[in-house]
């Protein structure tokens, strides 16, 4: 094999993410080229919609996974956050590189922190997760949809058009774009948890090219693949999907894999929050078993309820 080429997004941090996988394929294999597919989403696409509204799973994923079935490319490059739990039949995701911060970040030309916001401000972000938990310690707020590339959200902070916005740290870190917003506040992790698979990217390759499979097993990080594999366990049990109202983080310390989640409306109210831990050595049944447990009281429901409630004053329109 002489050449390989990769489906990504077109975005600036899409197209960072893919070249970041090209550079070490092409340093552990200087004999093999690696070309870029460069393809535009659903998601990059429908941007006068919340993602809840947009239907379906699979937002930024699906037109890259139709490439590589297609046979125009032999893997993608994503988000691991943006992945389904369910992945089409042909395809593999193999490999997640190691996760790097997985902090949410608050920004503002107007106030320091969150703390500082007055009552009845402006935020703006396109997480129902982050909205559920934002309204949670801030109910005074006012939380918009926030919708467009990182460049398009951050424009539309400077010009006012919200007093704050909260984004994923990792990306902004990534773009160098964080040196130009006055006010910035990294949030802890235990006031914002984050996503599944949030801050690791992740591999997905056409099946039965054993080649394939050998070069993206070098971006493989096994302790983040563990921990990221309890966190979609835990989704999929649920049937939750990317842009649900759900929190999970699996932490690893030691022999001990802690995964905490929280679940509940996205204004705020009827909240479920659970940490379990076990052993390493039974990771692989801690997601269903977390899932059973939140089921219990009362997840379900909560997800079933969570979309409408969060955008009562959108009219939903099937795309």
């Amino acid at each position: 094999m002489d050449k390989i080429i990769i489906a990504t997004r077109r975005s600036d941090l899409a197209l960072w993410q893919a070249y970041f996988v090209k550079d070490k394929i092409e340093n552990s294999y200087p004999d093999i080229e690696v070309e870029l597919n460069l393809i535009t989403s659903n998601g990059d696409k429908v941007l006068d919609k919340p993602l809840a509204l947009i239907g379906g799973k699979g937002h930024f994923t699906k037109e890259l996974e139709d490439e590589m079935l297609a046979g125009n490319a032999h893997m993608a490059v994503h988000s691991l956050k943006d992945v389904p739990t369910f992945i089409p039949q042909g395809l593999e995701l193999v490999a997640i590189t190691q996760r790097q911060d997985q902090s949410d970040v608050f920004l503002s030309h107007k106030y320091k922190s969150l703390e500082e916001l007055p009552s009845g401000a402006v935020v703006g972000t396109t997480s129902l997760r982050r909205r559920m938990q934002l309204l949670k310690i801030r109910p005074d707020l006012k939380v918009q949809d926030l919708r467009g590339n990182v460049n398009t959200r951050l424009r539309k902070l400077a010009e006012s058009q919200y007093d704050a916005i909260i984004l994923a740290y990792i990306g902004l870190h990534r773009l160098n774009l964080l040196k130009d917003i006055p006010f910035v506040e990294k949030l802890p992790l235990e006031l914002m948890i984050p996503p599944m698979g949030q801050a690791a990217l992740g591999i997905e390759i056409v099946c039965g090219n054993e080649k394939i499979r050998e070069i993206a097993m070098i971006l493989n990080h096994e302790p983040t693949f563990i921990a990221t594999k309890v966190e979609r366990d835990f989704i999929s049990a649920i049937g939750a999907g990317c842009s649900a109202p759900v929190a999970c983080n699996a932490t690893l310390k030691e022999e001990t894999i802690t995964l905490q989640t929280m679940i509940g409306y996205p204004d705020g109210s009827n909240i479920i929050k659970e940490s379990l831990s076990v052993n390493i050595t039974e990771h692989h049944t801690l997601g269903k078993k977390m899932a059973d447990f939140m089921i219990g009281k009362g997840a379900l429901e909560i997800l079933k309820n969570a979309p409408s409630l969060a955008f009562k004053d959108t009219r939903p329109e099937r795309i």
